[in-house]
């Protein structure tokens, strides 16, 4: 999970989450080539390149104070004592209105005027990513009040400490009032700040987080998704039934009380250091649910969990150490630093990140080749598990009804599940008090598990409790991307070779790829459509994945 720091009133809000046209491989890197001074230049300087100059600082201004909201959310969920809830929650209130008030004011919309539609005054696609994010996203904010954007901020931080008590006492009536106000807000929100998508009005709520994607294409894409996973998973429980082994532990590897938490956190340390993880720019903690946040590529700041489970802690630093590595791989330049172009194309390129080192990298046979001895020294009890026992703990299928904890086989409809009953409710189809029962029914068809409780169903996820109403998709739009991308890279950098260097733990070559194709590029693309394009060749397309998936599974 990944919540960004740079946001104008919401946790949540990506600003400028997509950016400029579509431009080849070649093209983008001759263009992120320092450009003639003459043109940005003050010294003489055109009525629009002194606007950008001026618009370029009080963004900058804005972001510092983003970055402040940023630290305040990561330590609400680290550190903060649970007597400060209250007083939390009107510091980011007020934060928020400070915020909005910068961004929309008397010198921001002189600023954002005088760049308005004046992007190809400029050579630098960083520069017209800049202008062009900036006028959107100040356009959406100016649409809303300021005491919209504080009730905003501060029914969040209501409402997250709402869910934590819910989910403590798996009592999701204790939560049942605040989420209602959660979605009546989003709906506002996104009515107000978006009313070109008033149509479909679950659509102003996915755009915040997937710039251009809209319910219905992205009902083509589940659907594909439905067709393809529904057969393999049928395939993979019928050969599991009739052998049993095929995915079976080894007895070493079990789950229990024999996983020293401290040995787990030192562990994980190592690795996401190995993977190139700066910890003079970065922090790694523990938190109730993982995520990664802080403030800006500077001061990064991640968190894992550790219990009995060794495989979802590990797992989870993997994961969030994705997220860390794309902020950390912002561009700091003087385009970037503070500004749209810097920040991640949307949720899912974000996710692609994540779920690529977690899925292609620690689920591949080549990373246990490096990963196993490490676990024999700090827990020699596993001595005797091979790197393919390790391998195949990490590739089991069995469902659940905990998403974090799902395999890459039936975590899409963990997605689904929770992407229809945002739908419902945007559209009033559903009632907030009708969301436990409605799960239940949907696992059970879905997945064939039965759920036990409030707090391993519909309280089991932070994102409601922030108002991220719309996140869901991004996950999987991630899975996809990530496939993609990996195949791009291992085109490029050969297979074989890239292979070869993750089975000896040498992450540097991939990862300065990812940094050159993705980290760096931040939103100078239009769309994740876009951004694939230029790496892969083709758009977001779940073709790849499936067949990632039955190349691994059949």
């Amino acid at each position: 999970l990944f919540a960004p720091p740079s946001r104008i009133c919401s946790m949540w809000n990506v600003y400028a989450s997509s950016v400029s046209a579509l431009a080849g491989r070649s093209v983008l890197m001759a263009h992120l080539r320092p450009v003639s001074s003459s043109r940005i230049a003050l010294s003489g300087a055109s009525a629009p390149t002194q606007s950008y100059e001026k618009l370029k600082a009080l963004l900058r201004e804005v972001d510092a104070l983003s970055e402040i909201q940023g630290i305040l959310g990561y330590d609400e969920q680290v550190f903060m004592p649970p007597g400060a809830a209250a007083s939390r929650a009107k510091q980011k209130g007020a934060l928020a209105k400070i915020l909005h008030d910068k961004s929309t004011g008397t010198e921001m919309r002189e600023a954002i005027d005088g760049v308005r539609g004046r992007e190809e005054d400029f050579d630098d696609v960083r520069a017209r990513a800049n202008i062009r994010d900036a006028v959107d996203a100040f356009d959406k904010e100016a649409r809303k009040s300021s005491d919209l954007a504080q009730k905003e901020a501060q029914l969040e931080s209501e409402a997250n400490q709402a869910w934590a008590a819910a989910r403590k006492a798996s009592d999701f009536s204790l939560f049942a009032g605040k989420l209602t106000e959660i979605f009546e807000l989003k709906k506002e929100v996104a009515a107000v700040t978006r009313p070109a998508l008033k149509s479909e009005p679950y659509d102003g709520a996915l755009d915040a987080f997937e710039r251009g994607m809209r319910a219905e294409r992205l009902d083509e894409i589940f659907e594909e998704l439905r067709a393809g996973l529904v057969p393999l998973l049928e395939a993979i429980n019928a050969k599991k039934a009739s052998d049993p082994s095929v995915d079976a532990p080894h007895p070493s590897l079990a789950f229990g009380d024999q996983w020293d938490t401290e040995a787990q956190a030192a562990l994980s340390r190592d690795v996401a250091a190995k993977m190139g993880y700066s910890f003079d720019n970065g922090r790694l903690d523990v938190s109730t649910h993982p995520f990664t946040g802080g403030a800006g590529p500077q001061d990064v700041r991640m968190t894992t969990r550790y219990s009995a489970n060794w495989a979802e802690g590990f797992g989870a630093t993997i994961h969030e150490c994705g997220h860390a590595l794309y902020e950390q791989g912002r561009d700091v330049g003087a385009e970037g630093l503070g500004l749209p172009a810097s920040r991640a194309l949307s949720m899912g390129v974000h996710e692609s990140q994540s779920l690529l080192w977690e899925r292609m990298v620690l689920q591949s046979k080549p990373f246990w080749e490096f990963a196993a001895p490490l676990f024999h020294a700090r827990f020699p009890f596993t001595a005797e598990a091979t790197a393919a026992d390790f391998f195949r703990t990490y590739n089991r299928v069995s469902p659940g009804c905990i998403r974090v904890e799902a395999d890459e086989v039936t975590y899409p409809l963990h997605v689904i599940l929770r992407y229809d009953i945002e739908r419902a409710l945007f559209r009033g189809e559903m009632e907030v008090a009708e969301v436990p029962a409605y799960w239940v029914r949907r696992v059970k068809e879905d997945l064939g598990v039965h759920v036990p409780d409030d707090a391993r169903g519909c309280l089991q996820d932070i994102h409601w409790s922030f108002g991220a109403v719309g996140y869901f998709p991004s996950y999987t739009l991630g899975a996809i991307m990530a496939v993609q991308i990996y195949n791009a890279a291992k085109a490029d950098l050969g297979a074989g070779a890239l292979e070869a260097q993750i089975a000896r733990g040498e992450f540097g070559t991939l990862r300065e790829w990812l940094r050159e194709k993705v980290h760096a590029v931040g939103s100078v693309h239009a769309s994740p459509d876009a951004l694939l394009t230029s790496i892969a060749g083709e758009p977001v397309s779940p073709k790849p994945f499936l067949d990632y998936l039955r190349a691994k599974y059949s």
